[in-house]
């Protein structure tokens, strides 16, 4: 098992192709937005168009970075264009509203996604956060009871909002006890180490800055909830169908990447950390955060089971959540919502 983040968006994504303006709060104009980056390495499959792939910071997708310096991609005979996105949700809306063929993302946002209308299909699971998604207060705070009435920030919408629900959930408190404030992760984070919240729900590699604040701690995190929060590869239906050989190409890429990071751990580290904007020592702090899994257990991971290790019954947990919280209206139907036949026939 090797080790190595959101989500589900705040509004309804068709509603909208303005990129992250699902209700957030006005945009920090002190710079100008990033414009997503668009790999230009990519060789072409003969008669098809790039797939393009949605990717952002969290240390479970970083590993796509990997893949495309290294030409793992090229290797397996398929064209994709990784584009990277500084806002995970942005990411997010972009798959939903069709301006990517497929995106990294959570399970929670998958499934938020489909319920407003998009759909996608996850082919592939790449990790479990086992504590790089984290709830960071000031000293003040001792409990999670003692959140109520303070001031919180978290990206609405994204994992680490459902993270701090389901904290709250644990002591008979919601969102109305507290003084939530939505802010985008980066943003959150720099507004909590700059002392203006009292507590900041974040993932790696945002945590790091986060707890730069003296005095600050973790108040509970992923490990919390162990496989409450899995990430994925989604992929638009329509990609699915028409290019099947180029899906079983990109799925195989990622376990041929794992095991270059096995066999090349310092080359691949490097890489993953210059594309994560950390050092190599602050990369390697994250390893235990987050769960990648084995070609073994990601396929188990599909099957169906009575526990949060399977997928479907995940899903359904998830979703009924979703349904209680008022973060969607009804539950959608996911019968169709995972493909195993493009890990199985890697496994075979």
């Amino acid at each position: 098992m090797l080790k190595f983040h959101k989500l589900f968006p705040a509004c309804a994504l068709a509603l909208s192709v303005a990129i992250g303006s699902c209700g957030a709060p006005e945009p920090d104009t002190s710079a100008p937005p990033a414009e997503p980056e668009v790999s230009e390495d990519s060789s072409s499959s003969v008669g098809e168009d790039p797939i393009q792939i949605g990717y952002s910071a969290w240390p479970g997708w970083f590993p796509w970075k990997v893949a495309e310096e290294k030409g793992l991609f090229e290797a397996n005979g398929v064209d994709v264009e990784m584009v990277w996105f500084d806002g995970y949700l942005d990411s997010i809306t972009a798959l939903a509203v069709g301006q990517l063929d497929g995106n990294t993302q959570t399970l929670n946002d998958t499934i938020f996604s489909v319920s407003g209308g998009s759909d996608q299909v996850i082919v592939l699971t790449n990790d479990y956060s086992t504590g790089n998604d984290a709830i960071i207060v000031d000293a003040s705070i001792g409990s999670i009871e003692e959140l109520a009435g303070k001031t919180i920030a978290a990206e609405e919408g994204v994992v680490d909002h459902f993270l701090l629900l389901l904290g709250l959930e644990t002591v008979g408190l919601t969102q109305a006890d507290i003084e939530f404030k939505p802010l985008e992760t980066g943003a959150a984070a720099a507004a909590f180490a700059a002392g203006q919240l009292d507590g900041v729900g974040a993932f790696a590699p945002f945590t790091t800055q986060a707890l730069e604040r003296p005095d600050s701690k973790v108040l509970f995190d992923s490990s919390d909830f162990p496989g409450a929060i899995s990430d994925h590869l989604a992929l638009s239906r329509e990609i699915v169908e028409s290019r099947p050989d180029d899906v079983q190409a990109i799925v195989q890429t990622w376990y041929d990447t794992l095991e270059f990071i096995e066999e090349n751990p310092d080359e691949a580290i490097a890489i993953m950390a210059e594309r994560a904007g950390t050092s190599v020592e602050d990369y390697e702090s994250y390893s235990e955060g987050t769960t990648i899994l084995s070609l073994e257990e990601g396929l188990a991971a599909f099957e169906p089971g009575d526990d949060i290790s399977s997928l479907v019954f995940t899903a359904q947990e998830i979703s009924d959540f979703l349904v209680e919280s008022g973060l969607i209206d009804e539950a959608p139907d996911l019968s169709n919502l995972f493909d195993a036949s493009f890990v199985e026939a890697v496994a075979e």
